[in-house]
């Protein structure tokens, strides 16, 4: 309680927004301003009136917040903190491709870095991909990085025409068609909820598809008792906070993103002493990816 207490008066004191995403550890969580999504947060990011954003997430996060307030100080809690998919693809094979075809869009899943944001039409989330592709004039859709999170829409938007590159979130790729039969044989009638960076075949088994923030509202509006779990451990904080009469379990023992457990209590405390690991951007690179950032809320209204 008293690291709490600290870093609350130092937040107030260097005037500071803390926001953190769902796959933080608990405590994270708990002293953030903000807890949410990547689409959420990257919207709260531009409505915050402190001048000072400390973030607790991953790399892309931060640029992202960056990118969209270049007058503010972002601030990360772990600079090594990173997506390994952000990283998964590259200017050549996005130019390669488009040299390809006409009649394409640019289609930047937001996990990816300030780079391949300057390259890309627009931006999406899990949560909006689905509105914003099925709204483009393009017929043919490069999507980058994530091929599952792609090839899920590609499921339902049959009238374009999808290009996939093979990126993955690690923890999603890991959780696989046998970790999900398991778990339905040990908790027969449970639903299973899963996010849709998970493979093509596990999504087959799910009962429902969302994002993070969608399979914690589905399951709190559901008056089902129990719900087994297709993504990263984190979210399990919340689902528990607002159902705590409701139990969850997992599919495998594997289901935590390094990146997002670098994210500490102590140092939180720490970067808010120091203010070190601000995120600088070269200005011509940051206008270039605010393009396809700015888009993508738009399309999203």
């Amino acid at each position: 309680m008293k690291l709490n207490e600290e870093i609350k008066k130092l937040k107030e004191k260097n005037d500071v927004t803390i926001l953190a995403h769902y796959y933080v550890s608990g405590d994270v969580q708990d002293i953030a301003d903000y807890v949410g999504d990547s689409y959420y947060l990257s919207k709260v990011a531009t409505e915050v009136s402190q001048k000072t954003i400390l973030f607790c997430g991953v790399k892309f996060m931060g640029e992202s917040a960056k990118i969209l307030n270049p007058e503010k100080r972002v601030v990360m809690v772990d600079e090594s903190a990173d997506c390994p998919m952000a990283h998964m693809i590259d200017e050549e094979t996005i130019q390669s491709i488009k040299a390809k075809h006409d009649d394409i869009a640019v289609v930047c899943y937001i996990n990816s870095s300030a780079a391949i944001k300057a390259l890309s039409d627009v931006c999406v989330t899990s949560s909006n991909a689905f509105k914003i592709v099925s709204s483009l004039p393009e017929k043919n859709i490069l999507f980058i990085p994530d091929n599952n999170l792609g090839t899920y829409l590609s499921t339902k938007i049959k009238e374009k025409n999808f290009i996939f590159h093979q990126g993955y979130c690690p923890v999603h790729q890991d959780i696989h068609m046998e970790d999900v039969i398991r778990a339905k044989e040990e908790h027969p009638k449970v639903k299973v909820l899963a996010h849709p960076e998970c493979r093509i075949e596990v999504l087959n088994l799910a009962d429902f598809i969302g994002s993070t923030s969608e399979i914690i509202d589905y399951a709190t509006k559901s008056s089902d008792e129990s719900f087994i779990i297709a993504t990263e451990d984190g979210i399990l904080h919340q689902l528990g906070n607002k159902n705590p009469n409701k139990t969850f379990y997992l599919v495998n023992e594997n289901q935590q993103c390094f990146g997002m457990k670098l994210n500490t209590l102590s140092k939180v405390y720490g970067i808010l002493n120091s203010m070190e690991n601000e995120i600088l951007l070269d200005e011509d690179l940051r206008q270039k990816a605010k393009v396809p950032l700015t888009k993508m809320h738009e399309l999203a209204q």
